[in-house]
């Protein structure tokens, strides 16, 4: 690791050397938000003495909306949501005086309408699309009907307090990131879905579900060993942005990063455990997004990217997962043999590769178990049986100190 880390300062000395000896300087793009707008597919309308608000966004976010008085205005606060285009959606709708978007927290906007007088919301939800583990997360629609309240009706409810759980997180909701030298292994563990994401279902059963119980066993088991500390990415059927399952496992100093899923087919049989890592295409067209996308002091462990460019940060998230990538390969070839020791059932095909989210990031070894899927009886069989559960995570144990072992003794010999 020593060696990278000179490496890669001795090529930040020199690109920095070159960009500011030219005659320009590209300026390195801001973050962006988690979610796009998409005003092309959006539309505020009025039919039939009903207000109808229908928003596309690129993937599911947390949300909230209620109305407030003085004046009578309609407030969607959503996380990590870029409203740029919002004057180009379509916009029929007389009784609204005026519409403004913006941020007004870390990591949370508001869009506000204003309204011509008392208005409450009838109906609202969100539809979310396929794919929400792909790197656009999905479309996703919201959709609000409003209709006309009476002044009073309209001012009691308008006056009554926010629910408690409604409460806005704090502005800093991520710890501190921990530097430290040795000590024991650092698992993040990532409950796949959760809230208004719940997953595959099957028989009443919801993937988000099943993967927090065994994200929860799993835990107690591992923190009953010094040798491992263990961090959630959620410990409640709530929803975390993808990106922001990333930037939990960097702030905890995550020595490892296992997504833990159980999906379902639409058609033919599948069934067993399949272990995930990222593809070289997926790994290309990643470089590129979390440079642009994210915030640069959250990129590489150690490394401030703060003020350097997309083409600099590309290469040196390149480098590092030029480094991350065969010690990910170990992992897997340790996780497998240990599933297979322990006489539990694995896929045909049991590693496979994917462009997810959850496995972006460069130098922090990454995995997605597959633990089963809820399109076999058999697979939702096992995975509903708290003995089955138990020997698999005691397998998915005994893999990762297998490859911490190999992994500490090859990093002694490079180092």
């Amino acid at each position: 690791m020593r060696v990278f880390i000179r490496l890669l300062t001795l090529l930040l000395m020199l690109v920095t050397a070159t960009v500011t000896g030219g005659a320009a300087r590209a300026e390195a793009q801001e973050f962006t938000a988690l979610a796009r707008f998409e005003p092309g597919l959006s539309q505020l309308r009025e039919t039939q003495g009903a207000l109808h608000l229908d928003l596309v966004i690129s993937q599911p976010v947390p949300w909230r909306v209620r109305m407030l008085d003085n004046p009578p205005r309609m407030v969607l606060d959503m996380r990590e949501v870029d409203w740029a285009g919002l004057e180009r959606m379509t916009r029929d709708a007389p009784a609204v005086k005026s519409l403004r978007a913006g941020a007004f927290r870390p990591g949370w906007s508001r869009l506000v309408i204003e309204l011509d007088g008392p208005w409450l919301v009838s109906r609202a939800g969100m539809e979310t699309g396929d794919g929400a583990e792909n790197s656009a997360g999905g479309p996703t629609r919201v959709a609000i009907t409003l209709d006309r309240s009476s002044r009073e009706n309209f001012a009691r409810l308008a006056a009554l307090p926010e629910p408690e759980e409604w409460a806005l997180p704090p502005a800093a909701d991520l710890p501190p990131p921990v530097r430290r030298k040795g000590g024991p292994i650092v698992v993040v563990l990532d409950p796949g879905h959760g809230g208004i994401d719940p997953g595959a279902e099957r028989d009443g059963h919801k993937e988000a579900d099943l993967m927090l119980v065994f994200a929860r066993e799993f835990k107690e088991l591992l923190s009953r060993d010094e040798r491992f500390r263990v961090v959630m990415t959620r410990e409640e059927d709530i929803f975390v942005p993808l990106e922001a399952r990333i930037s939990l496992a960097r702030a905890a100093a995550a020595d490892l990063f296992i997504s833990l899923h159980a999906d379902a087919l639409a058609e033919g049989e599948a069934h067993g455990t399949t272990l995930y890592t990222l593809s070289d295409e997926a790994s290309d067209a990643a470089a590129a997004a979390l440079a642009e996308r994210h915030a640069r002091d959250d990129l590489l462990a150690g490394i401030d990217l703060s003020a350097q460019d997309d083409l600099v940060a590309t290469v040196l998230i390149d480098m590092a997962r030029t480094e991350t990538k065969p010690r990910i390969a170990r992992l897997v070839t340790a996780l497998e043999a240990s599933i297979r020791a322990a006489d539990l059932r694995m896929h045909r095909k049991p590693h496979q590769e994917g462009g997810f989210s959850v496995l972006k990031s460069p130098d922090i070894p990454s995995v997605l178990v597959e633990l089963g899927f809820l399109s076999s009886s058999r697979d939702l069989k096992r995975l509903t049986d708290a003995e089955w559960r138990a020997k698999m995570a005691a397998a998915l144990r005994d893999g990762i100190l297998a490859w911490a072992k190999e992994d500490a003794a090859l990093r002694a010999v490079r180092d």
